[in-house]
């Protein structure tokens, strides 16, 4: 007996001095508990305001029917399928066959609707039965943050994803800063399934990711978007991309990217323009020429005898597109008229004896160089140093756009180059990050070359730049009322045998059937403002395949309709707040900038739940009568609006 009472001090004991601080935790572990407060993702926005992206709640409303009383359920069954009609739009009887079925088969899970927002979860919330909650209404929500696009499709690759997948474009790409941090608060049980906050004292505020500010315009990029896609459209290509460039400072203003579905329809697929590195053709020819005038071997006035418009190169043959050839004319000419005869004969006889001497001057453009975009996977261009890999034919096939690869980006850098007097600089699509309304990081123009060739040089390229347009092989696009300067280019595309587990190719042949047309520019051409190239991938051979016919026209849309739309000399809104032309008085530029949150965005069109959520997202009070899409909104698309103001919007 002495024995077992000595058992049990010890035991109590062992339970309140050695092992309390363990019981203690578990004690605390099932009273208490910290839950995440999760932090808001930053927004994307075009340079004018518009939202790109943001994140809106979206819900999954079940029922446990098994939860309501017989009594409650047959009364108020009826009311409830007419709430779920109204709002859902199926009759009445569905609602009330739905649930009774359900009851019969005890299901506890029954799904009543996907992905509704916010107002339309606040909604149904209050429905009869669903009032009384989940134990005795069976309400089950379920709540999920997705990631929405008000434009829709349009820039989806470059606006990008941060994921499951991964990164990709500028939110995979500035995810950092997006993500913001988490918070924490601690809860104290103080009933079956239900958690009180303690105190302010016992949490941890979560910090918001930064906004981004893009120097899309989402006018300009609507234009490119639709001018590529029409045009694809008509060709049926297989994919392809359009670019537009801030001349002066790299600033992207619109970027498509549409690939081919097996159905026929597109839609952006990859970013092609950043990525794909492929053949340029015609379109380096500009370097070809800068080349040898920069070396001051010729000049454009010299003639050069393209003959009957074929030669042979190593058994290989050299043809013009016009038949018979164009005999003898000027560089300039041959520039203009796009004779491969012309540009190779060029290049071989000054740069035979001494080809890498034309590849060091290639080189000097900063065409052997990525851009530098801060968007992932961008291609790397490959020009070819005579040695290893150099052939009999590699110069004369380099001269007119073969045997290198190039995106799509880095060749419009090149030409955007010759259109701002020769200062190379580097593309940007991100131009501000701004955390709680202030600018945290600025983004500016970055020079990675101050001349890229003379301006002798220079001058007289852009003169034969603009008569391609006025009477060479873009003659098709020209127009009197504004004026236009670039260069065609139509290439066969390569198609390879073999491709190892690296994507290394070996062997291969250049198709007969498959091209990609192209047109590389800028406008106006006596003062340039933008800089454009648009590139598409195997037209469809029957209906043409030149870059004349299939490319150019898109370009000259996209120019046309940004100076009917778009003045050139107009600022967006956003840049006349951020960018004043009288940026001396910063004391006025940083009170603007405290008071407005953004622009207010067009919701017209939009389902109401989703610019209910998107407008409450913004800060803003959301007044609505109506059920469906917005018919009118209270506050214009464009004006500025603070944190705080109420919009009414009307629905169908």
């Amino acid at each position: 007996m002495a024995l077992f009472f000595v058992v049990i001090v010890f035991r109590i004991f062992e339970l309140q001095f050695l092992d309390g601080d363990k019981y203690r935790k578990l004690s605390l572990a099932k009273t208490h508990r910290n839950d995440t407060i999760f932090a808001n993702r930053g927004n994307v926005y075009a340079s004018d305001g518009n939202l790109l992206a943001t994140s809106m709640s979206k819900f999954t409303v079940r029922m446990d029917v098994m939860s309501v009383k017989s009594r409650v359920f047959e009364k108020k069954i009826k009311l409830l399928s007419d709430s779920l009609s109204n709002l859902m739009g199926k009759k009445s009887s569905f609602y009330q066959e739905k649930l009774r079925n359900a009851r019969k088969r005890k299901n506890r899970y029954l799904l009543i609707a996907r992905n509704i927002g916010y107002n339309d979860y606040a909604r149904m919330k209050q429905f009869p039965i669903f009032e009384l909650g989940v134990y005795r209404g069976g309400f089950i929500a379920e709540q999920q943050t997705v990631r929405v696009r008000p434009i829709g499709k349009i820039a989806e690759r470059t606006i990008g994803y941060d994921d499951y997948r991964g990164g990709a474009g500028i939110e995979g790409a500035f995810a950092d800063y997006m993500k913001g941090e988490n918070g924490w608060r601690l809860k104290q049980k103080i009933a079956k399934g239900q958690w009180k906050p303690i105190n302010d004292a016992n949490e941890k505020e979560p910090i918001d990711g930064h906004d981004v500010i893009t120097t899309i315009d989402v006018n300009i990029q609507d234009i490119a978007h639709h001018a590529l896609l029409r045009q694809m459209q008509d060709f049926e290509a297989e994919h392809g991309c359009a670019v537009v460039m801030e001349v002066s400072t790299g600033k992207i203003k619109a970027i498509a990217n549409l690939g081919r579905t097996s159905k026929g329809t597109y839609y952006e697929k990859r970013n092609y323009a950043v990525w794909e590195s492929h053949e340029p053709g015609s379109t380096f020819k500009l370097a070809s020429l800068m080349a040898v005038l920069e070396d001051k071997l010729i000049d454009t006035s010299s003639v050069i005898d393209c003959g009957k418009g074929k030669i042979f190169i190593n058994d290989r043959k050299v043809e013009d597109s016009k038949v018979g050839g164009h005999g003898k004319i000027s560089l300039a000419r041959v520039f203009e008229v796009s004779s491969n005869v012309g540009i190779v004969k060029t290049i071989q006889k000054y740069y035979d004896r001494k080809p890498e001497k034309f590849v060091d001057r290639i080189k000097s453009f900063g065409l052997d160089q990525q851009t530098g975009v801060k968007i992932k996977g961008e291609g790397k261009p490959f020009i070819r140093t005579p040695g290893k890999n150099w052939s009999p034919i590699t110069l004369e096939w380099m001269a007119w756009g073969y045997g290198i690869s190039l995106t799509p980006l880095q060749i419009l850098s090149f030409y955007n180059a010759v259109a701002n007097n020769g200062k190379l600089v580097r593309p940007y699509f991100v131009k501000e990050l701004r955390i709680a309304n202030k600018i945290d990081k600025r983004f500016g123009t970055v020079v990675v070359k101050d001349k890229i060739a003379s301006q002798v040089t220079l001058d007289k390229v852009r003169k034969i730049m603009e008569n391609t347009v006025k009477k060479g092989t873009a003659s098709n696009i020209y127009s009197s009322n504004f004026s236009m300067a670039g260069k065609t280019g139509t290439a066969k595309k390569f198609i390879p045998r073999y491709k190892d587990s690296n994507g290394k190719v070996s062997g291969g042949y250049y198709s007969s059937s498959k091209y990609v047309a192209s047109f590389a520019g800028f406008f106006p051409a006596d003062v340039p403002k933008y800089s454009c190239i648009v590139v598409i991938h195997e037209p469809k051979k029957e209906k043409g395949y030149y870059g004349a016919k299939v490319a150019a026209p898109v370009f000259k849309e996209i120019a046309q309709k940004i100076y009917t739309t778009t003045p050139i000399q107009n600022q967006s809104v956003t840049d006349a707040i951020s960018y004043p032309k009288i940026d001396k008085d910063y004391e006025t530029y940083y009170v603007k900038l405290k008071k407005y949150k953004t622009i207010m965005p067009r919701v017209l069109g939009m389902s109401g739940m989703d610019a209910v959520s998107l407008l409450e997202n913004m800060g803003l009070k959301v007044k609505f009568t109506g059920i469906g899409r917005v018919l009118s909104q209270s506050i214009e698309h464009g004006e500025k609006v603070v944190k705080g103001s109420t919009v009414y919007l009307r629905l169908s």
